[in-house]
C-alpha cells in the first residue's frame, strides 16, 4: 500500500484559518461507510443522526500554551520553544527555533523573568531537554505567559485562543486540539444526553508528531509517535454498558479513536487504564471497538486519512474528500465536520 494511494487535489484557499463567527456552526458531511451515500448537512443538526442508547467517546485533553519566547541572557538573542513533553523533575524536552542559539549550558529568561531555563541536552532528533526555574505552580506560570501553539498551516492570528479549546476541555498536557470537539457547544452536548446518548470523556494528550508528514513511500514502513492517553473507571463502564446493550461506540476525533482501539479487547470492551500507544490504523485493520466516528477533514497523505480509510474504505474516503472539494467544504483544525456511520 502507497502512500501515493491516499492523495487528493486539495486548493489551498479551502485551509480553514480562523474557526467560524460562532461554535457549532460548520458544516457536517455524513458519510455511510458501508454504502458509500453522502449527505450535506450542519453540524447543529448531529442529533439527527444520533439514537438513544448511543455512546459519544470525547477526548477531554487541554492544549499547554506551549509557545515560549525566550531572551538569551549573555546576548539578548530570541529563541522561540515548542514544550512537547514534560520528562519530570522540571525538565521539559522543547523544539528551540532556532537551535543554534540554544546550545548546552545556554540560560534564557521568559515572561520578565518569571521563568528561567537552562538547556541541558542537545538531542539527536535536534530537540532540546531543558530545566526550568521558578517560583509557584509550572502550568499557572504556564498559563500567564505562554502562548496556544497552532498548526503550521494557519497562519492568522488567532484573536480567541479558547476557540482552539473544547468546550469540555479539562486535563492540561496536549500540543495541539482534538479538532473534532470543536464543534460541539454545551448546549449541544446537554441536547444529547436528553435524548439518552451517553457521554464518555478519556484523555489522549496529543502530541506534535501529529503534524509530521509520512515520509515512507510504503505505509507500513511509517512508525507512528507515543502519545499517552487514559481511560477512567466511569468512562470504561459507560462505554462496555453501550456495547453490552446494543448502542453504538461514535468517537469524537481520531484521538478517541486510537485510545479505543489501542485499549479494547476483540469484543469491544476496554480496561480502565493510563499508559502510551503508538497504534498505526490503516486499510486492512479490524475495528473492534468504534462504531461510528466524527471528525474533520484530513490531509492528503496523512496518517489521519489512512485511519479514516481503514474504517469506511479508501474509496468512499476519497469519493467523500472530492465531494467536500467540490461543495466547498472548509479543511483541517478550523474546518467543516464528516460523521462516519
Amino acid at each position: 500500500m502507497k502512500k501515493s494511494d491516499f492523495y487528493f487535489e486539495l486548493p489551498p484557499e479551502l485551509i480553514a484559518q480562523e474557526p467560524p463567527a460562532h461554535r457549532g456552526d460548520s458544516r457536517l458531511l455524513k458519510l455511510d461507510r458501508l454504502t458509500g451515500e453522502i449527505t450535506h448537512t450542519r453540524f447543529a443538526n448531529l442529533k439527527d443522526y444520533l439514537r438513544s442508547g448511543d455512546c459519544l467517546v470525547l477526548n477531554d485533553t487541554r492544549v499547554l500554551p506551549a509557545r515560549l519566547i525566550g531572551i538569551k541572557e549573555s546576548t539578548g538573542a530570541v529563541v522561540e520553544f515548542l514544550l512537547l513533553k514534560n520528562m519530570g523533575s522540571d525538565v521539559w524536552e522543547a523544539m528551540a527555533g532556532p537551535a543554534r542559539r540554544a546550545k548546552v549550558g545556554t540560560e534564557f529568561t521568559f515572561g520578565d523573568g518569571i521563568l528561567k531555563a537552562e538547556i541541558l541536552e542537545a538531542l539527536e532528533n535536534g530537540n532540546r531537554l531543558i530545566k526550568m526555574k521558578y517560583d509557584g505552580i509550572f502550568l499557572e506560570v504556564l498559563e500567564r505567559i505562554g502562548e496556544i501553539p497552532l498548526p503550521p498551516y494557519i497562519k492568522k492570528k488567532l484573536e480567541d485562543s479558547e476557540r482552539y479549546q473544547t468546550v469540555y476541555s479539562k486535563d492540561l498536557g496536549s500540543a495541539a486540539a482534538p479538532t473534532a470537539g470543536l464543534h460541539f457547544t454545551e448546549g449541544m452536548l446537554e441536547e444529547v444526553e436528553k435524548m439518552g446518548v451517553k457521554l464518555a470523556y478519556i484523555t489522549l494528550h496529543i502530541g506534535i508528531g501529529t503534524f509530521r508528514p509520512v515520509k515512507a513511500e510504503n505505509v507500513e514502513d511509517h512508525k507512528m509517535h507515543f502519545e499517552s492517553y487514559t481511560i477512567g473507571e466511569r468512562a470504561a463502564e459507560i462505554i462496555n454498558s453501550t456495547k453490552d446493550s446494543g448502542g453504538r461506540v461514535i468517537a469524537v476525533g481520531t484521538t478517541s479513536c486510537r485510545s479505543l482501539e489501542s485499549n479494547s479487547d476483540l469484543s469491544g470492551r476496554v480496561t480502565p487504564c493510563s499508559t502510551e500507544t503508538d497504534i498505526f490504523i490503516y486499510p486492512g485493520y479490524k475495528f473492534k471497538c468504534m462504531d461510528g466516528l466524527i471528525t474533520n477533514f484530513h490531509l492528503p497523505e496523512s496518517t489521519l486519512i489512512m485511519l479514516v480509510s481503514a474504517f469506511c474504505g479508501r474509496e468512499n474516503t476519497l469519493n467523500a474528500y472530492n465531494e467536500a472539494v467540490r461543495e466547498r467544504y472548509r479543511f483541517f483544525s478550523f474546518g467543516d465536520a464528516m460523521l462516519i456511520i
